[in-house]
């Protein structure tokens, strides 16, 4: 990320209104502002992903489950239903939402995949998601 990242974010929605809907509507535009060239790489591999090996090993993530967010985007997107999903599970590194498009999908679409994964969730079907996982990142599917 570059220096006031969100500055940087706030004036370049500001100076590009047909980003500005995008960012509304998915949370990420196609070129962010606040990436730097290495980090757009290190997106587009998931190579950024790799730091939260961390995270599992302390107990704070699974591999499989929900992605993170922050509490912001918990109120505003989620609901009292989604969010009372959302906290029952522990996030992951891998879920539905990096297989079924990540960027290409909108933040409500992001949401009814968390609430599916939740109700849905069973050993076999988190293996079907690691195995699924693989494909979509060599692929870069979704990536940004």
């Amino acid at each position: 990320m570059v220096p006031d990242a969100d500055a940087a974010l706030t004036r370049y929605l500001a100076e590009h209104p047909e980003f500005a809907r995008e960012w509304a509507e998915r949370r990420k535009v196609a070129h962010d502002p606040r990436v730097t060239r290495i980090g757009r790489f290190l997106r587009a591999t998931s190579l950024d992903e790799l730091p939260q090996f961390f995270n599992v090993l302390r107990g704070e993530m699974g591999l499989v489950g929900p992605r993170p967010v922050v509490a912001e985007e918990l109120a505003r997107y989620y609901g009292p239903t989604g969010r009372a999903a959302y906290v029952s599970v522990r996030p992951g590194i891998t879920g539905l939402w990096q297989v079924s498009g990540r960027s290409r999908t909108t933040y409500a679409e992001r949401v009814a995949l968390d609430i599916r994964y939740v109700n849905e969730m069973s050993v076999p079907g988190d293996v079907k998601l690691m195995l699924r996982t693989i494909p979509a990142v060599l692929q870069r599917r979704g990536a940004v």
